[in-house]
């Protein structure tokens, strides 16, 4: 046996790690955490210092047991967990879990899986930082205590199962107010003026006209003005500028820039950068830091030399503006510069360009611009109009990579190239429009912008983004969705050759695009916890908790202190909010009457969902029920919506003996043939789909389902053959099974499936990636 053991956290980096150590090491792999709080227990000794008693999980007996046995066999035993708060708590539960000695451990860390990092790792070992371990421990306990104290109160108030968090409740109340804030919003209109010109040699160029008018009477009244009226040249003004490349990118920048220019999630983003760091093509990617090292700004200098020239390069060092930046090591960067594209394509490379242009550009030189803005006076003594043009001197880093924005009115619009102009000179007006817009509430959050915005308010971190926003949809709080806009009229005022024309014109307005929606259990779960517990949800108090966890992180504060100050003030605030009654909490909401039975109508959360209801629950007829759109809100929906709900189901005639009836489930909008159901298109409204079209789906939805089939058996129904997703695959009863490679799919019989079943059913299980925390 080799004399020195590595244990790193990922099967995958232990992979790439072992070929970069000798025959004296052996490198293992504890798959993640290998020790956590049991799951049905809050296991805190709150009496005894708020104690943790934590347990190895069933999955994670066996891979312990095989570390102990390498263990026991190895001099020294390198604790090369991620170098992090998370990391260094695995490293000291794997010390705890294995019985280790602190004079045979040694603690390596390492930003970059590359050899040079990993043999200067191994020189400069050092013992584990118990500030870390207890920073990590007091986020865990203070996580438990917030969960296990207000989870049932939530089961008794509201709805059995419902659960609640110190950030990710934070994260629902953003999600929250801002649909809120949208709802109040006033909408105004307004009237802006743009211009098309010609000049004598051809050239044409767009100009804006002076500030917004509030009416559509003024805006023509300044159309009146300009009819017949001279245009010329009154100022043109030329100024330099410059443009500076942005940092490298930091966990929150990154997942926000691959959100904007990849359409990647902010999970799938973790998932793919974590791929790039264990494979060494990446620093690690749990950062708030914008600094590279002197090594890395030296390898981004030679490959702008190499590639671009001299002209080219500038080196920066760049600071974090955040007070509390956590772990400020690196940002996030290629650990080879010269690579600039990988040996296969797909979603690793595109991440993997990103991160290396982005890299690049923050060592290159300033954009240098010029920028005209030319003035425009009017004979008739109308405000003149403006036109501003740009051009690029020398791109400089934007040869390599520009940033985009959130703003989704970021056209550029304004900043086209202008035709060669002089003071004095007569334009043609080729068309002047005032438009009629409208003003706009703030947009809904997108994955990235919300993370985008907790950290501005110190809230979580680079380990925590991911986790958050995957669980506030997993547990049914938001929803990520597409939604399609409304048509909207607006008017126009053209003036054409002297003659003022008015038109109304229409277009779509309100589509989003993979924004988050907070569903009704959001807004009521939201309101009673903004209620009873304001200090739990308030952003202050969650960034101080931030704050107070980096201070036992750096040793100022002890940990048990901290989770102290808070929990006493918090069980006393859980006691109080017991005596709240269900009637509060606005579960149910009265619209109005049925003017067709003279029955109340209500809204509320029922069982399954957000239902409307016509009648009472005591009425000698049992109430309706009807359930609510995906799209409809308990606390915006309307008399006239809810009743509209109780068209459902639509019977839309007989086909095959049966009646198709069009229905919103709790899935969504269906179709219903008999005991058989189909799901609609999402763009389908099961309030106005036709009987035609119905039969079209139904027919789409058989022949997809019979496409999915392969082989079945009569004698054994629960053994099918069927295509997936992902290929062949075989389904003994609820388990789907691999079918293994070289067997051809259609020509298994029955013996042979229930073989592949049973031996999948004796197959030990593997041990998954770390459970509560993105793959590492």
């Amino acid at each position: 046996m080799p004399k020195n053991l590595v244990i790193v956290e990922s099967p995958a980096k232990a992979k790439t790690i072992e070929g970069y150590l000798g025959k004296d090491y052996s490198v293992a792999s504890s798959y993640g955490h290998v020790r956590d709080l049991p799951k049905d227990d809050m296991a805190i000794d709150v009496e005894n210092g708020f104690k943790p008693t934590y347990e190895i999980p069933k999955d994670k007996k066996e891979i312990i047991a095989q570390l102990k046995k390498q263990a026991m066999a190895s001099d020294l035993i390198y604790l090369a967990s991620d170098d992090d708060r998370e990391g260094e708590a695995i490293s000291w539960h794997l010390k705890e879990a294995l019985g280790l000695d602190n004079d045979r451990i040694r603690r390596i860390v390492f930003r970059e899986i590359t050899k040079n990092a990993i043999l200067n790792a191994i020189k400069s070992p050092r013992g584990i930082n118990l500030d870390l371990v207890n920073a990590q421990q007091a986020r865990r306990v203070l996580d438990r205590l917030v969960g296990f104290e207000l989870s049932p109160i939530l089961w008794k108030k509201i709805k059995t199962g419902l659960s609640a968090g110190r950030v990710q409740s934070v994260a629902v109340r953003l999600v929250v107010e801002r649909e809120r804030e949208i709802e109040r919003f006033g909408t105004e209109s307004f009237y802006k003026i743009s211009a098309v010109f010609t000049t004598g040699d051809g050239g044409t160029f767009k100009a804006e006209g002076p500030a917004r008018f509030s009416t559509e009477k003024e805006a023509e009244e300044y159309l009146r003005k300009c009819a017949g009226a001279v245009f010329s040249v009154s100022s043109i003004e030329k100024k330099p500028a410059k443009k500076s490349p942005s940092p490298p990118f930091t966990t929150s920048t990154l997942q926000q820039e691959a959100s904007r220019k990849l359409g990647f999630s902010v999970s799938q983003t973790m998932s793919i950068a974590q791929k790039l760091y264990e494979a060494g093509k990446i620093s690690y990617m749990r950062t708030d830091s914008v600094s590279l090292s002197q090594e890395a700004i030296a390898g981004a200098e030679a490959e702008i030399l190499r590639s671009y020239g001299s002209d080219y390069a500038h080196r920066r060092n760049f600071t974090s503006k955040s007070k509390n930046a956590q772990e400020a090591h690196e940002a996030i960067r290629p650990t080879d510069f010269s690579v600039n594209k990988l040996d296969h394509g797909g979603n690793e490379q595109r991440l993997y360009e990103l991160i290396w242009k982005r890299s690049i550009a923050s060592q290159m030189a300033e954009a240098r611009l010029e920028r005209t803005i030319v003035g425009i006076s009017v004979s008739t003594g109308a405000e003149n109009l403006s036109a501003t043009g740009e051009v690029i001197v020398f791109d400089g880093f934007l040869k390599v990579y520009s940033e985009s924005s959130d703003d989704e009115e970021g056209n550029g619009e304004g900043r086209a190239l202008l035709p060669s102009l002089s003071v004095g000179q007569v334009l043609q007006l080729r068309e002047m429009i005032a438009r009629q817009s409208f003003s706009r509430p703030a947009a809904r959050y997108t994955e990235a912008s919300l993370v985008k915005k907790l950290e501005e308010m110190g809230i979580g971190r680079p380990s925590t983004y991911a986790p958050t926003i995957t669980t506030i949809q997993k547990r049914g709080y938001v929803v990520k969705e597409s939604r399609e806009g409304k048509e909207r009229t607006y008017r126009e005022l053209a003036l054409k050759a002297g003659q003022l024309e008015k038109k109304d014109r229409t277009e779509v307005v309100g589509s989003e695009k993979n924004k988050l929606f907070p569903t009704n259990m959001a807004m009521i779960v939201n309101d009673f916890l903004v209620g009873q517990f304001p200090n739990v949800i308030d952003y202050s108090f969650t960034a101080k908790v931030e704050e107070e966890l980096d201070e036992i992180a750096s040793g100022k504060v002890q940990w048990t202190k901290m989770i102290d100050n808070f929990y006493h003030n918090f069980k006393m605030t859980v006691a109080t909010s017991k005596s709240v009654a269900r009637s509060e909490l606005g579960l149910v909401r009265e619209l109005g009457m049925d003017p067709a039975s003279g029955k109340k109508v209500y809204v509320k959360l029922g069982k399954f969902g957000p239902v409307a209801q016509i009648g009472e629950n005591n009425d000698e007829e049992k109430p309706r029920f009807s359930s609510l759109k995906n799209d409809q809100l308990l606390e915006k929906i309307t008399l006239e919506e809810a009743l509209e709900l109780f068209r459902l189901p639509r019977k839309l005639g007989p086909f095959e003996g049966l009646e198709i009836e069009a229905n919103i489930g709790k899935f969504g909008p269906y179709l219903r043939l008999g005991n058989k159901f189909y799901s609609l298109p999402k763009d389908e409204d099961p309030m106005e789909v036709t009987y035609d079209r119905a039969v079209e789906i139904i027919a789409m939805r058989r022949q997809e389902e019979a496409a999915k089939v392969i082989l079945t058996f009569p004698e054994n129904p629960e053994i099918q053959v069927l295509n997936g997703r992902f290929g062949p695959y075989l389904r003994a009863g609820k388990s789907n099974i691999k079918i293994p490679k070289g067997v051809k799919p259609e020509e298994l019989s029955l013996e042979e499936c229930l073989k592949l079943a049973a031996e999948a059913a004796n197959a030990p299980k593997k041990a998954p990636f770390r459970k509560g925390r993105v793959k590492k």
